[in-house]
């Protein structure tokens, strides 16, 4: 028996997959017929043929067994854009944005250099640039696959002022004297526990472990990221860095023992501990 549009929508939300049952069986429709949602909505009576139920209930079938509706769709939305990705990259999350608004709200120079460690997807870097032409942007990861899909995204937005490579952290990074560093650096390291419960909830079961985990205790990239900050800042240069709701005072900590000050920790929409920022005296 043929299966229309609004067939389709209303057996889904009997079904219980996710928090949104709903809005993943939308995006996964709108997916296997290559239409807008407003096409959706217009045409709510559209018979699905064979070949497309067929695709669509394969979707379906992926999201019900726990991956990630942005690795199904293949990308994923970050400030203004939309991002390519792939289980080789972290998924960008909206918590993330607060590190690209918070880095906009500081009182730098107008030919910025700004160095995102530990791209992925390139989210960060992508999202400064297209709010900062005028900046000089490099990006890296440790991944080549990473950087193979951050690059892409940089050529679908033309950033010309991004430069991506592949560096674990710092080491292809060229120091800069005070007055040739960087003058913020960004990162949104890998920050759980290796033994944390999460890492076997979610879609992060799906996502590179090399991007979330960090040590018995979740700090050693940050441990990495902090410390040696102060070799590649630019005098008054800043840093900012994504961590755990429950790890802002270390985090704080490993500042201070590089030598940054005027450190502040900002929460995140959910009210929980997001981001830490410093600046080099």
């Amino acid at each position: 028996m043929p299966l229309s549009v609004s067939d389709l929508l209303k057996r889904s939300l009997e079904l219980d997959f996710s928090d949104s049952p709903g809005l993943d069986s939308l995006l996964l429709l709108c997916h296997s017929l290559d239409v807008e949602q407003s096409w959706v909505k217009t045409w709510p009576n559209y018979l699905l043929d064979v070949d497309q139920l067929a695709y669509f209930e394969e979707l379906l079938a992926r999201r019900q067994g726990g991956e990630p509706i942005a690795f199904i769709l293949g990308h994923q939305g970050f400030w203004t854009l939309d991002l390519k990705v792939s289980p080789h990259t972290l998924i960008p999350r909206p918590e993330t944005e607060l590190l690209v608004e918070t880095a906009l709200s500081l009182k730098l120079v107008n030919n910025c250099h700004a160095l995102d460690l530990g791209t992925g997807s390139g989210a960060i870097a992508l999202a400064l640039a297209s709010e900062r032409p005028d900046w000089q942007i490099t990006a890296s990861d440790s991944s080549y696959e990473a950087v193979q899909v951050a690059q892409s995204n940089c050529s679908a937005y033309q950033c010309a002022n991004v430069s991506i490579f592949q560096s674990n952290w710092y080491d292809q990074i060229p120091k800069g004297d005070k007055t040739g560093g960087y003058n913020v650096i960004l990162s949104n390291p890998p920050y759980i526990g290796e033994n944390d419960p999460h890492l076997e909830q979610g879609d992060v079961r799906f996502e590179p472990s090399s991007a979330l985990v960090a040590g018995r205790d979740g700090l050693d990239a940050l441990r990495i990221v902090i410390g040696r900050s102060p070799a590649y800042l630019a005098q008054a240069g800043w840093l900012l860095v994504e961590h755990g709701c429950d790890q802002a005072l270390d985090v704080q900590n490993l500042f201070k023992n590089a030598g940054l000050g005027k450190i502040e920790t900002r929460a995140d929409l959910n009210g929980m501990d997001r981001i830490t920022f410093g600046c080099l005296l």
